[in-house]
């Protein structure tokens, strides 16, 4: 039986799981299965008859948000959420034909951007810097912009050194890559629990769409799977090899957490490699994109053209942002019209210059570069998109729709 198939125990259960992470003694009594972790929101409850579990609520968070109609966004850090840069980021998406952010809630070393309720397990790992979410999020409905949840998942500092149990380790250090990052097993299930009850408190919070970012194995992975240590859990006694366990650990953990979520109203999406779409399985990342997809509300490619080489036959990615993306949508559209319900497509686009690529200056992105990447998605029946700056800094003057508004 696979992980993704077993029956979740309930709240109470986890909450005991997590608390013993990160060595908290929660009480009993003060433990709630009824309750939103923020309690100026009541938890609607609903007992549905249904063969897959005795009862099922269903999550409201009070909130009003309309999926527009087509989500065009950006990017959005926890320290920009939380801070001034937020109100300047408002008026630039309400200038534009732009309707969403996608907001940290779990950021790229495993903290939370917010502190949750006193006494919560997840405190050790909180900072502060969305200091009040429940103003930002009135905000956002005030402005109608359409509030998405990135928690990254198996890229994971803090979990990988609270618990390297967790982690992958070497000479009994735990690992980290060339950057000085570490990574959680995903072949672990308290690893997937422990990310899931994140995107819960999310879309507590009123974000009406989680999406999992880093749902992989570290890059090359597949150099490094003999060298390092680490437990294979329920998957290793499968009568397969490593490449495609780990295919199956990342692919399982996406239904189990999409099942999970199933009655609190929201999507759920992926971030994948741009490159998993053109061939059958990325070896040592476990990303299948087509599995993925299979059990994803919203797929979204990172199609960066600074992260390719010469794969369609360009000399130069970087510098030929139409090309590149337009070569990648026929790829994708014929993978994803392979499924019998296909996900919605929407590509993440490069917003930022790439000086790691030239020795001397640097191919500028502008107006220019950031419209030709949606258009090229726009010929090719992509109708959304989100924009990556990893410092909010976003090219003003864009057509957001250009080619449509024609």
């Amino acid at each position: 039986m696979r992980n993704w198939q077993k029956k979740f125990i309930g709240v109470f259960a986890v909450t005991l799981f997590i608390s013993m992470i990160f060595g908290n003694s929660t009480k009993a009594e003060e433990i709630n299965v009824e309750a939103s972790l923020h309690k100026e929101r009541s938890t609607n409850l609903q007992v549905i008859d249904t063969s897959q579990r005795i009862a099922r609520f269903s999550f409201d968070s009070g909130y009003n948000f309309e999926y527009p109609d087509a989500v065009r966004g950006i990017y959005v850090t926890g320290n920009s959420a939380g801070g001034e840069r937020f109100n300047s980021l408002i008026d630039f998406v309400n200038s534009t034909a732009l309707n969403t952010m996608v907001i940290d809630v779990k950021e790229d070393h495993g903290n939370l951007t917010f502190i949750p309720e006193e006494g919560s397990p997840y405190e050790d790992m909180a900072t502060n810097v969305i200091s009040d979410p429940e103003q930002m999020m009135k905000r956002l409905e005030k402005e109608q912009i359409y509030p998405i949840a990135r928690v990254v998942v198996f890229k994971d500092s803090v979990l990988a050194h609270k618990r390297p149990d967790l982690s992958f380790t070497k000479n009994g250090e735990v690992w980290e890559n060339g950057k000085g990052e570490a990574f959680v097993n995903p072949f672990e299930q308290e690893v997937w629990d422990y990310n899931i009850e994140v995107a819960k408190m999310a879309a507590e919070m009123g974000f009406k769409e989680i999406q999992f970012d880093y749902v992989r194995f570290p890059e090359g992975f597949e150099t490094k799977d003999e060298e390092l240590k680490y437990t294979l859990g329920d998957y290793k006694d499968l009568d397969m090899n490593n490449i495609k366990k780990r295919v199956e650990a990342v692919s399982d953990f996406v239904a189990y957490a999409k099942e999970e979520l199933s009655d609190y109203d929201v999507d759920v999406s992926v971030d994948i490699f741009g490159y998993a779409a053109t061939i059958e399985e990325a070896p040592g990342i476990g990303q299948n994109f087509s599995r993925i997809s299979e059990n994803v509300d919203i797929i979204s490619s990172m199609i960066y053209p600074s992260h390719w080489s010469s794969y369609f036959g360009i000399e130069k990615p970087d510098t030929e942002p139409y090309n590149l993306i337009d070569e990648y949508s026929k790829v994708e559209n014929q993978v994803l019209g392979a499924l019998e319900e296909p996900p919605v497509s929407r590509p993440w686009l490069q917003d930022f210059e790439a000086p790691w690529l030239y020795s001397g200056s640097t191919f500028q992105y502008g107006k220019s570069e950031v419209e030709a990447q949606i258009q090229a998605l726009y010929e090719n029946g992509i109708n959304e998109f989100l924009l990556w700056n990893s410092g909010n800094t976003y090219t003003k003057d864009v057509d957001y729709l250009i080619g449509k508004d024609e």
